[in-house]
This record gives structure tokens, sequence and C-alpha cells, in this order.
């Protein structure tokens, strides 16, 4: 098949277009290659998918609706895998213009592109975070998700809630995909296992927050990968059986799902740093913080859905994925132990 991979250059889509290629089918990946965090890692990862011979890249901006267009209407995708988004709680709370025009804007080009254009099946990424202030655990998609406390979350709601009207006004098949806290090779630099591993290495504290009490669902990044090329195989069908007197968020009368993508497994930050310590063979010195706005106290992914839909279960146990991690920190950032 040819599938459109967003987001190429990013952590979650290089993975994802590198497992696809493995499977033979072509790939066309873009990527607007902004600077939200170096561009060099970015191009990097480019570096390891463009040998590929049914590989090609355009650097290209989801938020651009006539640049979207022309490039469905000229390339006839089979599958689309949306990755691109800009990403990050924090980040949300200082730059809130951008999430709307990436992630809302730029999600609405790729609806419109996949229903003008024929497309089978759209997989997007969506993520943990819409669960908000939710409380029960483990989080399900089943559950009631409208009580968003980042700016980041609330376009990624917004996101699922746009993907099912399409859906239904055109019988779009659509899948989301909520991911948890997603670590490993090639990671952003951003991201607490990167944060947290230079400062270890170059012996400067770290900030932990809420003092290294929050709990978080560590996915592997391979876990991720296989999870999104799984289900881009499982075209949603209408479920007629669906009860709208008891409307299930997970499911729908038109052809829409969503599943999460977690390790199933929540880990104690503090838990998390003792691990990382251990692969790096150093201790952390640790600046104990208060809870950040924006974030949550807990999550953990109820995976059932997913593992009855595509039979996967994400099982990379968290000290073999940081080990991997910090092989590849050591040797990319070329920081000796």
């Amino acid at each position: 098949m040819k599938i459109l991979v967003t987001g190429a250059a990013g952590f979650i889509g290089m993975h994802v277009a590198q497992r696809l290629l493995d499977r033979d089918h072509e790939i066309v990946g873009i990527d607007n290659l902004n600077d939200y965090y170096d561009p060099n890692l970015k191009l990097a990862r480019l570096a390891r998918l463009q040998p590929h011979a049914r590989f090609a890249f355009q650097r290209i901006d989801v938020g651009e609706s006539q640049a979207v267009s022309t490039l469905f209407a000229t390339e006839r995708f089979d599958r689309v895998a949306h990755l691109a988004a800009q990403a990050g709680v924090r980040y949300s709370l200082k730059n809130p213009q951008t999430y709307i025009d990436s992630n809302v804007t730029g999600f609405l080009n790729i609806l419109e592109a996949c229903r003008h254009h024929g497309c089978e099946h759209l997989v997007y990424a969506s993520t943990s975070s819409v669960y908000g202030a939710n409380r029960k655990l483990p989080f399900s998609v089943h559950d009631n998700t409208d009580h968003p406390v980042s700016l980041y979350a609330a376009t990624k709601k917004a996101n699922e809630l746009m993907a099912h009207t399409y859906s239904h006004l055109f019988a779009l098949p659509v899948t989301g995909l909520r991911f948890f806290t997603v670590y490993g090779p090639w990671g952003r630099p951003d991201m607490s296992a990167a944060l947290f591993t230079r400062a270890i290495l170059e012996g400067k504290p770290i900030d932990v927050f809420n003092r290294g009490e929050m709990e978080r669902d560590f996915t592997y990044i391979d876990d991720i990968a296989e999870g999104v090329v799984r289900c881009l195989d499982v075209i949603p069908q209408a479920d007629d059986s669906v009860d709208m007197l008891r409307p299930d968020p997970a499911t729908s009368y038109a052809p829409y799902r969503l599943y999460n993508i977690g390790n199933n497994r929540p880990v104690q930050l503090g838990v998390f740093i003792e691990t990382l310590e251990a692969a790096l063979g150093k201790t952390a010195i640790k600046n104990l913080l208060p809870m950040q706005p924006g974030d949550v106290p807990a999550t953990y992914a109820d995976i059932e859905e997913l593992r009855d839909a595509t039979g996967f279960t994400p099982s990379t146990p968290l000290e073999e994925g940081l080990r991997r991690y910090v092989a590849w920190y050591r040797d990319y950032y070329e920081m000796s132990s």
C-alpha cells in the first residue's frame, strides 16, 4: 500500500515509518521541521529513512491546506497515519495559538483531504492527556473525557470529536490512538527521559514534580509503533448494535474507534528515576517540586479493546526500555559514562 505518515521526522513518526517500510509498504513522509526542539534531531531521524527506495519525504506543514490537498491529489494514499502535532502540555501554557494551528486546523486539513481523495483508513494520534481530571483507574476508552486540564489535551479531544463527525457525515473510517507517556531511542529532548538523562550525566539537579509521587504508564516506543501499524490494518466498521440512549465514547454507528496504547503498568516517577539511575550508573540530584499546572497525578491504560482488536499487548519492561534508551542517548550525543 501507499501510506502517508505525517510528522515523519518526529519521534513516533520515524519509528512508525520504519516499521511500515519493513513491511514493504510505500511511504510518503511529511513534516514541517519546525524548531520546537533541535531540528538536527529531526534531520537525523529522517536520515535513517531516506536510504529506503520506498520512502519519499516532502517538507509540508499540515496547517497549509492547499499543500495538503495537492499532496493527496497527487499521491492517492491508501491509508494515513497522522502523527504530526504540536506536542507537550507545558508548552501549551505559553504558546496556545501553535496548538490550534497544528492540532486543530492541521487535523481539519487532513480530514478534508482524506474525505475528498478516497483514503480507506485514517489513523491519528490522540493522547492519554484527554482523560484530564478523571480519577477512575485504569483509564478506559469507554470513560467520559470532558474535563481536560491543558489546551494540548483539549485540542486532542477536539480531534476525536472532529474525527467522529467526518466518520458520521462521510463514512470515513477513522481510528484514534491515545498514547501513554512514550519514551525510548530518538525521543524528544524536552521529554522527562532526556531532561533527566542529560542532567544526571552532567551532575546537575533534576526537577521532580509532585515530589516524584506521580504515576505514569511509561510506554516504550517500539510498542507504540507496533500498535499504530496493527491499528492501520484494522479498518473500523459501523456498529449497528450501538445504543445511542447509552452512547459509548469508544465505538459508534459510524466507522469510528478509539484505543489506548499504554504499557498497562503504571510506575511512580520516583521509581522511573531510580531505574534510569541504574541504567546510567549514576545517582540523580533531585529538586523536589509541587505539581505543575496541566499535569495529572496518574495515568494508567486499560488496553482490553486494543488487545481484542489487534491481538497486540505492549510488553517492554521499563528496565529494558531505559537500558536501550541510555545506550542510544550516549551514542547519539557522544556522552561517555
